[in-house]
């Protein structure tokens, strides 16, 4: 879920959005595992986090890259 949420929300400028979207997957993830067993740390949420979940990180460049067509010779995009 939270790979897919980064695949389309990763733009450039939203990296503020990202990183706090995470933050609350990990509040939810540390607060059901604090119901389900012994109280769960935030440390131990940080490790088992960096084992199994994306970091959040920008994926797709700014727009003026995605839509720089480089063509060659007489390409009816010209």
């Amino acid at each position: 879920m939270l790979h897919g949420h980064f695949n389309y929300y990763a733009v450039p400028d939203n990296s503020a959005a990202l990183f706090a979207f995470r933050r609350q997957v990990l509040r939810h993830w540390r607060r059901s595992l604090s119901r389900r067993s012994a109280y769960v740390t935030w440390e131990r949420i940080d490790g088992i986090a960096a084992r199994w979940l994306p970091p959040a990180r920008i994926l797709h460049p700014w727009l003026e890259a995605r839509f720089a067509a480089i063509t060659r010779g007489r390409s009816p995009a010209s």
